[in-house]
C-alpha cells in the first residue's frame, strides 16, 4: 500500500508538471509561435526539428534552447534564416527555470500531433 502511494504521488506530481510546462508554453510561446504554421515566427515544430537536429540529446536540447531564449542572439541563432526573415526574438526576461520547463515540454512534444487552435 505505501509503494501504491508513493506511486500514486509522483505520477501526479510528474502530471502536474507536465500540465504545467504545457499551459506555460501555450500561454507565452504561442502568441508568436503557432504549433504547424508559420505567420510572424517559425512554427514550433519546426523550431523543434530544427533543435532536435542539433542537440537529439533532450538534456543538451533544453540547455541550448533556454539559453538562446534567455538571451536571443542572432550569432549564436542555429535558425538565421528564421532571423532574416521574422527578425530576433526579443528578449523575453523569463526565469531560466521556467525556459527550461517549456524547452524540456518542447522536446516531448510532437506538435504534427496537436490539435492547434491556429
Amino acid at each position: 500500500m505505501k509503494h501504491l502511494l508513493i506511486s500514486f504521488f509522483f505520477t501526479c506530481s510528474f502530471l502536474e508538471a507536465s500540465q504545467n510546462s504545457a499551459l506555460l508554453f501555450h500561454g507565452n510561446c504561442t502568441t508568436c509561435h503557432f504549433e504547424t504554421k508559420s505567420v510572424s515566427a517559425p512554427a514550433m515544430m519546426e523550431v523543434r526539428t530544427r533543435y532536435l537536429n542539433a542537440f537529439p540529446d533532450k538534456k543538451d536540447f533544453v540547455r541550448e534552447m533556454a539559453e538562446w531564449v534567455h538571451k536571443p542572439n542572432g550569432e549564436r541563432s542555429i535558425m538565421q534564416d528564421a532571423i532574416d526573415k521574422y527578425e530576433l526574438m526579443p528578449n523575453l526576461a523569463f526565469e531560466k527555470d521556467v525556459l527550461q520547463d517549456i524547452a524540456a515540454y518542447i522536446y516531448e512534444t510532437d506538435f504534427t500531433r496537436q490539435h492547434s487552435p491556429h
